[in-house]
């Protein structure tokens, strides 16, 4: 049976959220729907506390997901900054010269500070927090992603951040070989550049600036609690948050997107790995 090693990547900081409950949700979802196919693959996962213990995977795995996590993604001196992206670099090397490829999601900030280390944009602070449930405008290259496919254009998207990536670098994004998928809600009222919501990093890197993994369910939880209610209406104001629960109650918005993207990803690497299981690698 071919083995597939998934390496779940936090970047909490040892912060509780909803975010790793709702990625294990999804792989444990991915485990299910393999074990029922005509070939299964043997799926195992392990996390690592990127931020928290300076724990980064080797590259024994075949899958990487990096998740969210709160804080700048600015440049720092912490240690685990430059051993995260070491393991980024040696991501982009091994698929250049393996068949048996390594798949990696970047989710958020993840995906901010893989933008920042590859050049592609620029990254800075927003005026304001950007907050809630949002349309995604799909890119004419976005349109025929498989990643995408079953979602309409816009779909939307759990969105909380404090900072951005704009300006995509056309240059670097050709070197790359590169693709921007999603942009940020179209507002000509605003004259502001709207951020690069995903970018296809190459055949098996990709990653969003905004949470697929976010369930309707879960997330729906998690604002009706007081704690979190207050903490909406109070810095966002009412409306914003019946937006939100209205929003977490349509299966056609938060739900159709958490169903698509990620499971799509999974998905797709397990079957091009076990494609290559049988080949020899080298290292």
């Amino acid at each position: 049976m071919n083995s597939v090693k998934i390496a779940v990547l936090d970047m909490n900081n040892k912060h509780a959220n909803e975010s790793m409950r709702c990625i294990m949700h999804l792989i444990r979802n991915a485990q299910g729907e393999n074990h029922q196919s005509e070939q299964p693959s043997e799926l195992t996962v392990d996390v690592f506390d990127i931020r928290g213990s300076n724990d980064v995977p080797d590259l024994s795995y075949d899958i990487y997901i990096s998740s969210g996590g709160p804080g700048s993604p600015m440049p720092s001196d912490e240690a685990w900054e430059q051993d995260y992206f070491t393991l980024i670099d040696q991501l982009f090397d091994w698929n250049r010269h393996n068949d048996r490829k390594k798949f990696v999601f970047l989710i958020c900030h993840s995906f901010q500070l893989v933008v920042r280390h590859l050049e592609l944009g620029l990254l800075s602070q927003r005026k304001s927090t950007s907050f809630g449930i949002f349309p995604v405008h799909k890119t004419e290259e976005g349109d025929t992603a498989p990643i995408l496919t079953g979602l309409d254009d816009p779909f939307f998207a759990v969105d909380s951040r404090d900072y951005q990536v704009t300006e995509p670098n056309a240059e670097r994004l050709e070197q790359l070989g590169a693709q921007v998928l999603c942009l940020e809600k179209y507002r000509p009222h605003v004259p502001l550049d709207r951020a690069v919501m995903a970018i296809r990093f190459s055949p098996e890197i990709v990653g969003t600036q905004f949470h697929p993994e976010a369930d309707n369910e879960g997330m729906l939880r998690y604002f009706q609690t007081a704690e979190k209610r207050n903490h909406i209406v109070l810095n966002f104001g009412q409306e914003k948050y019946d937006d939100m629960v209205a929003y977490l109650l349509d299966p056609d918005k938060i739900a159709l997107t958490e169903s698509v993207i990620i499971p799509g990803f999974l998905r797709e690497a397990i079957q091009a790995l076990s494609v290559t299981a049988e080949e020899p690698q080298s290292v």
